[in-house]
């Protein structure tokens, strides 16, 4: 007893889940809108079950949902109040920062009167900041930005007066792909490496990700793997890129934890890792009241995967992948996921993969909706 006495935390949004939620704003015409708690820290809960006798005055814990949120599975820190005439209100909870969204404005103004009432709330308006965050919305769409951020960064490491580069790495060599991998004994190189990183971003000050609205209702999911191409382990990168009505809500880069013996291997484990993001992106559209029977489209520009994948038959080349064969082959099967092959030119998880001469970054970034805030319309 009384072991976890000393262990808090506090409730903390998935970014991808908000990045989810700015798609479906920009497409459904939906308020965008922010709250601050003051003093979160004071107004904490108990969330162990200790046994007492309640004093006259004080309401149970049945009283939590008392205002009819749903609170998210996929996302804990989601709340979601569904009404009649296809009503929604939405609360997606950061520690003491709230994001309020909905076509539902009466339940919204209800909801921050009942808030003002138990703790002491500013209401922000129109969401424009939030977790270094610059949104900015017109009538073409919604642009998250982190010029603030940046600035900040480059001014705490002394480069704000840096000659800006074109990207990040180069694409000629491949001996650092993360350097956070040697942060504990990082070489002189490995500082040139983040020395470019900075520059970069100092090129990319005004570049933010672009929401548009869309006809495209499709969860699309870009996967590719750089097979063996860390030349200290010969281990591979994963990379893949999501896409929700058009419009980029998660990526990921990532070292596989294991040597791939062939590319087939590196490019299933990519795959595998792109379909469960899915399914995780699926499951918090239905919480949002958008379900869809249509798969997750897979994009991969490996014939030969998808080739395996859709043919139910053994393959000697890939006995040493069976789980993420069979994991792969049951989603196809049962349509949870239909797989696409893309050109490699136009696979846009290539970015995440390893470093690209600058036309190719160019182009990828474009595709990803990177864009300049201040270049002409």
């Amino acid at each position: 007893m009384g072991i976890d006495y000393q262990e808090t935390f506090a409730p903390v949004a998935k970014l991808n889940t908000i990045r989810i939620l700015v798609s479906l704003a920009v497409n459904q015409d939906l308020c965008l809108q922010q709250l601050d708690i003051k003093n979160v820290f004071l107004n904490g809960d108990l969330e162990e079950e200790v046994y007492m006798e309640i004093p006259p005055g004080f309401e149970g814990s049945m009283a939590k949902n008392q205002l009819g949120y749903k609170q998210g599975q996929a996302d804990h820190t989601l709340f979601v109040k569904k009404s009649h005439a296809r009503k929604m209100a939405i609360l997606i909870v950061y520690v003491d920062d709230i994001i309020l969204s909905g076509n539902d404005m009466e339940e919204l103004q209800n909801l921050k009167k009942y808030l003002s009432e138990e703790f002491e709330v500013k209401d922000l308006g129109n969401l424009k900041y939030f977790l270094g965050m610059e949104v900015a919305r017109s009538r073409k769409g919604i642009i998250v930005s982190q010029i603030k951020y940046i600035l900040d960064l480059l001014k705490e490491t002394g480069m704000l007066g840096c000659k800006p580069i074109d990207t990040p790495m180069d694409s000629q060599k491949k001996l650092v792909s993360v350097v956070s991998q040697f942060m504990h004994s990082p070489t002189e190189e490995h500082m040139e490496a983040v020395y470019r990183i900075l520059r970069y971003l100092k090129m990319t000050l005004g570049k933010g990700l672009f929401f548009r609205k869309t006809e495209n209702r499709d969860t699309e999911v870009y996967s590719d793997a750089d097979w063996a191409g860390n030349i200290i382990d010969r281990r591979s990168t994963s990379g893949y890129c999501s896409f929700v009505w058009g419009n980029l809500v998660t990526w990921r880069s990532k070292k596989q934890s294991v040597e791939a013996r062939s590319s087939a291997k590196a490019e299933y484990r990519a795959l595998a890792q792109g379909i469960c993001e899915g399914i995780w992106i699926k499951r918090v559209l239905s919480e949002l009241g958008q379900t869809s029977s249509s798969p997750i489209l897979m994009m991969c520009d490996n014939q030969a995967v998808i080739s395996i994948a859709k043919n139910p038959v053994h393959h000697d080349r890939t006995k040493h992948v069976e789980i993420d064969r069979h994991f792969i082959t049951e989603k196809v099967t049962s349509e949870t996921v239909k797989l696409n092959y893309v050109p490699t030119k136009h696979q846009t998880a290539d970015i995440l993969t390893k470093a690209l001469p600058r036309p190719n970054f160019e182009d990828l970034t474009c595709k990803l909706r990177l864009y300049d805030i201040y270049s002409p319309a």
